[in-house]
C-alpha cells in the first residue's frame, strides 16, 4: 500500500513538473534569462516555455529573440510577449505584430514592441513612424535560424 502511494506521488510530481504553460512574471524581482537585468517594463517583457515546461523570462522581446539564436527553436512550445497596448498581458508571439519605432524605447535599445492586433500596431505606427514585422519577419531580421 505504501509503495503504491509513493509510486502515485512520484507519477503526479513528474506530470505536474512538466506542465507546459506560462508562469507569471514578477516585475521588479525576476531577472532576464539573457542579460540578467531585472524585469520591470510591463510593455516589453517576454517569455518562452519549452516542450518540457521549462520557463525562461526576458526583460525585452529583443533579449528573447537573441536567446533563440543559441537554442534549438524546435524545443520551444510557447513564444510569448507583452502586449504593448495591455501592459502585463502575455500574448502569442507567433500571432503578434511587432513595431520597431525610434519613438518607443524598449529596455535593451532595439525600440521593439509587440501588439496583439495588427490594427493597433498600425495605429501606433502611424503616430510614431517605424516599421511593422510579423513573427517570422522579426526572426529573419534578428538572424534566428
Amino acid at each position: 500500500m505504501i509503495n503504491k502511494l509513493i509510486y502515485l506521488s512520484l507519477v503526479l510530481f513528474i506530470f505536474m513538473s512538466c506542465e507546459v504553460s506560462p508562469k507569471p512574471i514578477n516585475y521588479g524581482s525576476d531577472g532576464c534569462h539573457f542579460c540578467s537585468m531585472t524585469i520591470v517594463d510591463k510593455q516589453h517583457a517576454a517569455q518562452v516555455v519549452t516542450q518540457k515546461g521549462k520557463v525562461f523570462k526576458f526583460d525585452a522581446v529583443e533579449c528573447m529573440v537573441n536567446h533563440l539564436k543559441d537554442v534549438d527553436v524546435a524545443t520551444i512550445e510557447l513564444f510569448l510577449v507583452n502586449d504593448y497596448q495591455a501592459p502585463g498581458d502575455l500574448i502569442d508571439a507567433k500571432k503578434a505584430t511587432f513595431l520597431i519605432s525610434k519613438e518607443i524605447p524598449s529596455p535593451m535599445g532595439e525600440y521593439l514592441s509587440g501588439f496583439q492586433s495588427k490594427v493597433e500596431a498600425e495605429n501606433v505606427e502611424a503616430e510614431n513612424n517605424g516599421k511593422l514585422y510579423s513573427w517570422n519577419e522579426l526572426l529573419t531580421k534578428f538572424k534566428v535560424h
